[in-house]
């Protein structure tokens, strides 16, 4: 036998360590000998301390001992009551197997009683059955006199009427029954079809009728929601789903509410393309849209369940309608006219409070949420046929303007001129007035489309300035062939450079945004080659004139002192007062040409029709008389206003210079500084300036020209070239030393 230890280890446990708490608390308390003098008392409050304890744990034991006692007898109980249930149990079941026979009688008694609630059913819907013919009669009577509820109460009891019969050959199963009795409720087909033609045409006219008798189209919404519920009951039974269901009226009520708004005016017409038409079009569209929405937003809601959203229903539906119905107008071929008028409804009268952001529609109304009434690409496609359109227009305006002008420069007085006296006509004020008016125009739309219209107009521009410079040397050759044709051709040439610096100061002014004014550059280009050439033709008249001068020069009349530079000062001055009549700075630009083409003129009179001087008293007559013609030249073009500085007469006193040398030898350092000063000087030019001297020796020459090779010029940037333009005589002079070479 094991011991008491044995079987309960936990409790050895337990007193080892309740022997070893005791120690140790002892230890800590009796650790000096003083405190052993209550030893006493910590026994006595010990021993009272166990005997409490111990008379608990005793009153514990005691208490589940007797609930343990308590639970036995329970057992006992439920025990016994367990197996008296099993055998009334097994009683049943052996008295339940000896009753089987008698329940087959009952199941015949069952089907005698279903059977026997049919046919009573049946019997009480007979006189409904034989009398549907005569509903049929009564409800189609009904109808032809609008009395629309009551018709379709009637159509519903018959439809129920079917629809039951149906639904208890389809639960048995007889589903050859069915055809006869589809057959026998066929009328049911041609009521429906009558009373569906009278809703659609009512809701067709609902705008009018709510205006007029609403009765009638709440009458329609009713039968509509009527049988909305029933289709919607039967489609949750989901067991059996009679013919013709669901009759989906509802969504068809919207339908034929929608083909109205799109069938009454959104048909594309016949119209005018030239723009007139298709104004009143637009204009009749907004004035009824406007006030059929208003129809629907103060009358028609009031008439419909708030859930058909009849308001949205409408807006989104004459939304779509106007977004094919531009898209089918665009498809014709609109002028620029009709395609503006179309762009500005669809981008701003369409939002604007005269149409959809009308006070009365808002804020019930918002088509901003529906998507805009042209695609951006649309609106792109758009704009650039309008600009297309424009552009021919632009064409043709200005072509007819270049006409006028054309012919206004053969006219027999001279041409209009500014408060200031400075010639001018009309062009720069017709063109400009008219390519801004399109930019302003276009500007009312979108900005894009200004911008597109602003790019068109410069083209055009530049395209007409190309135009205008060939209509302009047109003028010129005809004016070759007869100097006296136009009579005041200098005076228009004037007016041109006037008209062409007012296209050039109004350019930028067409920009439409204000604080980006810049020109572009291949305008500029066409303004600079316009100038050019009128300025090229006034100086070839000016020429012309200046020739039979300058064939006099040099010549041993005008060595000896001739008048002749005072004859071509007054040429120079007659030209200068026609250029008194441009404004600045061409009317400078034309002084300095003038004076570049006269010195050029000089020079190259001088170079190549060249005398040979053959002695140091022909060379200091040579140097004075070009000291006193380049002196009244000079004096001339400082008096008109233009300064030395930009004078090319100077390189006649340096040209004098060199003739005027008195010591050939230091003639190479001379021409080093003549050359660096005028880059552009050849060495035939100074072999034949050598020549005109008449006292250089090969040597020299040689020299001359080797120091020249030794110095190549490149010609500086802003340079302006007046010795390569000049080319001196092939033919050799008797008085040369040798042959001179062409430049």
């Amino acid at each position: 036998a094991s011991s008491p230890d044995e079987e309960w280890p936990e409790a050895e446990k337990a007193e080892k360590l309740a022997r070893g708490a005791a120690l140790k608390w002892a230890s800590g308390v009796f650790y000096r000998p003083e405190k052993l003098e209550g030893l006493g008392h910590y026994r006595r409050r010990e021993t009272q301390r166990n005997s409490s304890i111990q008379s608990r744990l005793k009153s514990t034991v005691q208490s589940y001992l007797e609930g343990v006692s308590a639970g036995l007898e329970q057992l006992r109980s439920a025990a016994q009551e367990v197996q008296s249930v099993c055998q009334d149990l097994g009683a049943a079941r052996w008295a339940l197997l000896d009753s089987a026979d008698h329940f087959q009688g009952l199941q015949q008694m069952r089907e005698l009683m279903e059977e026997h609630v049919q046919l009573a059913s049946v019997v009480q819907v007979l006189p409904q059955i034989f009398s549907v013919h005569e509903v049929f009669s009564h409800t189609l009577q009904l109808l032809h006199g609008q009395h629309l509820l009551e018709a379709h109460v009637e159509l519903m009891m018959v439809e129920q009427l079917r629809d039951e019969i149906l639904s208890q050959l389809h639960l048995r199963g007889l589903s050859s029954a069915q055809a006869t009795v589809l057959s026998y409720f066929s009328g049911l087909q041609e009521l429906n079809e009558s009373l569906a033609k009278q809703l659609w045409d009512i809701v067709g006219s609902s705008l009018r009728l709510v205006r007029e008798d609403p009765v009638l189209f709440v009458t329609a919404v009713r039968i509509i929601e009527r049988e909305e519920k029933i289709d919607d009951t039967l489609l949750l039974e989901a067991t059996f789903l009679p013919p013709g269901r669901p009759k989906g009226w509802r969504q068809k009520f919207y339908q034929v509410l929608q083909d109205t708004i799109t069938g009454t005016r959104f048909r594309a017409p016949c119209m005018d393309a030239e723009g007139p038409g298709l104004a009143r079009h637009l204009a009749a569209l907004q004035k009824d849209i406007v006030s059929e929405l208003h129809v629907v937003k103060d009358l028609m809601v009031q008439c419909v369940p708030a859930h058909y959203n009849i308001l949205s229903v409408c807006t989104a539906t004459y939304h779509q309608a106007l977004t094919s119905h531009l898209q089918e107008i665009l498809r014709e071929d609109l002028d620029k006219q009709g395609l503006f008028l179309l762009l500005e409804w669809a981008l701003r009268v369409y939002h604007s409070p005269e149409m959809m952001g009308h006070p009365d529609l808002l804020p019930e109304v918002d088509v901003s949420a529906l998507g805009p009434l042209m695609s951006p690409e649309l609106v792109d496609q758009t704009e650039r046929r309008y600009v297309v359109k424009v552009k021919a227009s632009v064409f043709e305006w200005m072509q007819r303007t270049l006409e006028v002008e054309f012919k206004e420069w053969f006219r027999e007085e001279e041409p209009e001129t500014d408060h200031q006296g400075f010639f001018q006509s009309a062009l720069p004020a017709i063109v400009m007035q008219m390519l801004n008016e399109n930019i302003q125009v276009a500007s009312l739309i979108t900005d894009s489309l200004q911008q597109k219209i602003y790019n068109m107009a410069l083209e055009e521009l530049e395209a007409f300035l190309g135009r205008l410079r060939e209509a302009l040397v047109q003028c010129g050759k005809e004016h070759q062939q007869d100097r006296a044709v136009p009579k005041y051709y200098i005076s228009y040439l004037l007016a041109v450079l006037n008209n062409n610096l007012a296209l050039s100061n109004s350019v930028s002014s067409l920009h439409p945004d204000a604080a980006c004014r810049e020109v572009p550059a291949s305008l500029q280009a066409a303004l600079d080659r316009m100038q050019k050439k009128a300025t090229q033709l006034l100086l070839e008249e000016m020429l012309l004139d200046l020739q039979p001068l300058c064939l006099q020069l040099p010549s041993r009349k005008w060595f000896s002192g001739s008048q002749l530079v005072g004859s071509m000062c007054e040429v120079i001055d007659k030209y200068a007062k026609a250029f008194s009549r441009v404004r600045k700075p061409v009317c400078t630009l034309l002084l300095a040409e003038s004076e570049l083409l006269v010195a050029s003129q000089y020079l190259r009179a001088l170079l190549q029709r060249k005398m040979v001087c053959k002695s140091r008293e022909e060379r200091g007559q040579l140097c004075q008389r070009l000291l006193q013609d380049a002196t009244q030249l000079r004096e001339l073009f400082c008096g008109l206003g233009l300064d030395r500085s930009q004078q090319s007469l100077e390189a006649v006193f340096a040209l004098r210079e060199l003739i005027c040398l008195k010591d050939p030898a230091l003639l190479s350092l001379e021409v080093v500084g003549f050359i660096t000063k005028y880059p552009d000087v050849s060495d035939e030019h100074i072999s034949t300036l050598l020549d005109i001297r008449g006292d250089v020796s090969k040597e020299v020459r040689h020299v001359v020209l080797e120091m020249m090779a030794q110095h190549p010029q490149v010609l500086p940037e802003g340079y302006r070239p007046i010795f390569s333009t000049i080319l001196v005589p092939v033919p050799e002079l008797p008085s040369c030393l040798r042959k001179g070479k062409c430049a």
